[in-house]
């Protein structure tokens, strides 16, 4: 999959939130409701090549995730202190799971209103 197709599949995800935005943060596209949820490195980024992103997450998520399947997530730099994910988008991609990473990271951001929106 080239950057622009994964950037807009990962798009198509993160922007059918409620009030979910894209612009532009440190030259790549990175998803926001009120705040940043998701960051998505279509072509690699501080020293990781291959695509991925990084995701909000409730405490001891990222703990869990990494320890279950260190080959797929990861601790990302920057925002990995306040235990957000970083989860590799090459090789075999479920999609599925992209979706509810993305989701349970909006969910972990977004106000009450608009969580109540999603249901669940």
């Amino acid at each position: 999959m080239t950057p622009d197709e994964l950037t807009e599949r990962v798009r198509g995800i993160c922007l059918g939130f409620p009030e979910a935005t894209e612009r532009v943060t440190h030259g790549a596209p990175g998803f926001f409701v009120k705040k940043q949820f998701v960051m998505l490195w279509p072509s690699g980024h501080h020293g990781r090549d291959e695509p991925h992103l990084w995701a909000a997450a409730a405490a001891g998520v990222q703990d869990e995730v990494v320890g279950d399947d260190p080959e797929r997530f990861f601790v990302p730099p920057y925002v990995g202190g306040r235990g957000w994910v970083g989860m590799r988008l090459d090789g075999e991609v479920d999609w599925a799971e992209v979706a509810e990473v993305c989701e349970d990271a909006y969910r972990e951001i977004a106000p009450e209103r608009l969580r109540r929106e999603l249901g669940r």
